[in-house]
């Protein structure tokens, strides 16, 4: 037996489903829309209000200016602030649509990230694929924990999660064999992206959770061009299964006889 685990999709449904299309459990651990990607700076930001806007938005999220960011939007946006954000959502209700289509037949799990809507993300599941947050399913004899949510920042999206909020869904979960997340621990050389050269968004208490518990696994997304993909932490080996946009693999998990 084995899992097929995936994270950071921004978009790619082709590829998604025909990674489904192959008959194995299917993990997805967040960030199912593009809302923009920082490497292409293509998405549903840069097709609202122009690729120029969404090329210098990239810069200073790249540049973790967040302040930057919120004066970019005002100028651009201005007093079309209602349509915009209409705009928006529109569009991100039309890629939850396609993700509805790619996971049509999909057999397994879901948990959100940062950019996703997780109600938007619930209603697009076939029956066959639960979506699950704070909650254990027990696959192939092995408890697997899922937490799902990005950190908080500024710009206050519906996947953010409070380090508060990550606290009591792992309190909720205790003790698994495999803890699944979007965000990695906080280790540096996991949440340090090469490309930008800056320390992405982490979480100490999945950290502290680790080094607790020592599940068998952990698997995570969030950093396309991590530093490291893989790191031990005591009995635990943590490992990145993103950035999916542009791999288009999975990871595969196959489990002991």
């Amino acid at each position: 037996m084995k899992l097929l685990v995936v994270s950071d999709v921004h978009g790619a449904f082709d590829a998604l489903e025909e990674v489904v299309g192959r008959g194995e459990i299917v993990l997805i651990l967040g960030d199912l829309i593009n809302l923009l990607d920082y490497r292409t700076r293509e998405g549903i930001i840069a097709d609202v209000l122009g690729r120029e806007f969404g090329v210098a938005v990239a810069g200073h999220r790249a540049a973790g200016d967040y302040a930057a960011m919120r004066l970019a939007w005002t100028e651009v946006v201005g007093e079309r602030r209602d349509d915009v954000r209409a705009a928006i959502d529109e569009a991100v209700v039309a890629e939850y649509g396609k993700c509805r289509k790619a996971l049509s037949s999909a057999v397994g799990f879901c948990t959100y990230g940062n950019v996703d809507n997780p109600s938007l993300l619930k209603e697009c599941l076939p029956s066959t694929m639960r979506f699950v947050d704070g909650e254990v399913a027990e696959i192939g004899g092995l408890r697997f924990g899922f937490v799902g949510g990005g950190i908080a920042t500024p710009m206050a999206g519906a996947g953010e999660v409070t380090d508060e909020d990550m606290v009591r869904k792992l309190e909720a979960i205790g003790p698994v064999d495999i803890l699944c997340s979007h965000l990695p621990p906080a280790i540096d050389s996991l949440c340090t992206d090469v490309i930008t050269g800056r320390r992405e968004r982490s979480s100490e208490p999945i950290l502290e959770y680790l080094r607790t518990f020592q599940p068998i696994r952990h698997f995570y997304g969030d950093v396309h061009q991590p530093q490291a993909s893989t790191w031990r932490v005591g009995k635990t080996r943590c490992q990145n299964v993103g950035y999916f946009r542009a791999t288009k693999r999975p990871v595969i998990f196959e489990f002991e006889e």
